[in-house]
């Protein structure tokens, strides 16, 4: 599917077009209760809300150098996809085989896609739409509190969609004309854990529960019942969707579901604080001594894991395979754009047992042959290089881009020779850009990450105190 302003302006102007009328939607019990669209600029300079578009800005930037650094530090801290293959197997893959048809995959790729930004822009939208400030604060900081915590994993835990690394499995989502561009220009593919489809709505529904406890009132008796279970019916499909595609492994949802409770937490014993800053001046904004103590030790113990244990470790073995396919397979890795002067370098190495062959292609060249979760081999073949890689030798691949959009992919199946014995093709993927020493800038990155996990767990282990007054 060919459409004029691509996946990505495709689903940001379907969110836009979209948020009045589901608000509208989920309002239209309390209409007296809605924010105009002329009042809307009033409104967020009455209430503060400032902050929550900058918010959205800084995150954006924020993603934007943590993505920077995802590929250069591989040949660092490596990958741990075959740890989570160990646990659970081929479970996914059962999971797609019981199910696919290609109505079900439209439907939860479309959902997939879009529901997700939409869900980080309509939560916070929502509420001041509806002129509760208090929850708008919260859902703001939810999606700022949640990608923080993520940091750590995302950088120094490379974990494959389970579409590169389970032989048979279908990569639904990702290997498709209208999609791939949408995930080579803003998702690694290989940020597996944790699944912040499933952490982003989880919090949100923790927070809502914590926030009518304050309250002293039911969840069926608030007024936000109906977007509350929005997004818990989001988080079901999400729970089946993110198998069935193709991306995420079973166990992907423990620890979005572990950073949900440390958010949902932190967000709302932060909240009062953050909204009476403007009365008791951004020191109040600081953690006290105890919260500092916890922070800093959290900061330093992971931080010294980090750089002891994952960096050059058990990750970067060069004889363990990261991506792994079947007869019929096409995998695919991404070479990214960091320099227009200095090549990208990418080791690829043989560790199975069956003789592979590898192309490099062009992203716009190759898109046009992949279709729900099918690349047509024989078709690239007819216009780019095949090259055999035979059991336990390797190549290099060396690229320098033409310009920031000249993105290239490294594709790769079971050789010719190998398909009639059904094995299994193995391969060990090692990018090396110009600016792979990015460990002491990702470290620093996620220092905020420690942090936050300090101060909720000095919270949970600071004694309770009764207080006098209501």
């Amino acid at each position: 599917m060919v459409w004029p302003v691509g996946p990505y302006g495709t689903s940001m102007g379907a969110l836009l077009l979209m948020t009045l009328p589901v608000h509208w939607f989920l309002t239209r019990n309390e209409p007296e209760k809605r924010v105009g669209l002329r009042e809307l600029p009033g409104e967020i300079r009455k209430k503060g809300y400032g902050w929550h578009i900058a918010l959205y800005v800084l995150m954006f930037i924020y993603k934007a150098l943590i993505d920077h650094h995802n590929e250069p530090m591989k040949a660092r801290v490596g990958g741990f996809t075959h740890w989570f293959w160990s646990i659970e197997g081929d479970w996914t893959l059962r999971i797609q085989e019981a199910f696919e048809n290609d109505l079900l995959t439209d439907i939860l790729s479309a959902h997939y896609l879009f529901m997700y930004l939409f869900i980080i822009w309509f939560s916070p939208m929502y509420y001041m739409l509806s002129r509760d400030e208090r929850m708008a604060d919260k859902a703001a900081l939810n999606y700022f509190l949640i990608y923080i915590l993520s940091v750590p994993l995302y950088l120094f835990f490379n974990v494959e969609v389970t579409s590169s690394f389970i032989p048979g499995m279908d990569a639904l989502l990702y290997h498709d004309d209208f999609t791939l561009r949408f995930f080579v220009d803003n998702d690694p593919m290989d940020n597996s854990i944790p699944s912040l489809h499933i952490g982003l709505s989880a919090s949100l529904l923790m927070i809502n529960r914590l926030h009518v406890r304050e309250l002293g009132i039911s969840i069926s008796d608030w007024r936000h019942r109906e977007f509350d279970l929005f997004i818990m019916g989001n988080l079901f499909i999400y729970l089946f969707s993110i198998q069935y595609l193709g991306i995420h492994w079973v166990f992907d949802v423990i620890p979005g579901l572990m950073m949900a409770i440390i958010t949902a937490g932190f967000v709302h014993a932060v909240q009062p604080i953050v909204r009476a800053r403007q009365e008791k001046g951004l020191a109040s904004l600081l953690p006290d001594r105890r919260q500092t103590i916890a922070a800093i030790g959290v900061a330093l113990v992971c931080s010294s894991w980090l750089m002891l244990g994952v960096v050059d470790g058990a990750g970067v073995d060069e004889d363990q395979a990261n991506f792994r396919f079947g007869e019929g397979d096409v995998i695919i890795d991404v070479i990214e754009v960091h320099s227009l002067n200095y090549p990208v370098t990418m080791i690829v190495k043989n560790v199975g047992e069956y003789p592979v062959e590898v192309m490099l292609v062009d992203l716009k060249s190759a898109e046009g042959h992949m279709t729900r979760g099918k690349i047509d081999w024989n078709s690239i073949s007819n216009f780019e290089q095949i090259t055999q890689i035979p059991i336990d030798e390797s190549i290099d691949f060396s690229v320098i881009p033409n310009s920031l959009f000249d993105t290239h992919l490294i594709i790769a199946r079971i050789s010719d020779e190998s398909v009639s014995g059904g094995g299994i093709g193995e391969l060990r993927i090692t990018p090396h850009y110009v600016d792979d020493e990015l460990i002491y800038s990702a470290l620093l990155a996620s220092m905020p990450a420690f942090f936050i996990t300090g101060i909720v767990i000095e919270g949970i282990t600071r004694p309770r105190t009764t207080s006098a007054t209501q």
